[in-house]
């Protein structure tokens, strides 16, 4: 149900998506500077830090697609193996160097 009376503020799926979408960003900067970090203990904090909004993400994913305001679609199982061929032939690391 909107929360915005009188067409003010947003609605509970509005601001769900929004921080749905700040903790993605959040995921992909964390990530992006784990790739930089060198120190053993730096990382360590950074990749709990990642765990974290992960995890975050994850909740408000659950919770949108429990109200039916994200609709995902499952994938046949040709379309699977499709993904799983493309990721064995083409992103192999040994294959790279």
């Amino acid at each position: 149900m909107p929360n915005n009376m009188e067409g003010r503020g947003l609605t509970d799926r509005e601001m769900t998506q929004l921080c749905l979408e700040l903790e993605k960003g959040r995921c992909q900067s964390i990530n992006s500077t784990m790739l930089e970090v060198s120190h053993k203990d730096l990382r360590d904090i950074y990749q709990q830090c990642l765990e974290k909004a992960t995890n975050n993400h994850y909740r408000l994913f659950e919770l949108m697609e429990q109200k039916g305001w994200y609709k995902t679609e499952l994938a046949s199982t040709d379309q699977m193996e499709k993904v799983q061929e493309y990721m064995q032939n083409n992103l192999h690391p040994d294959q790279q160097f």
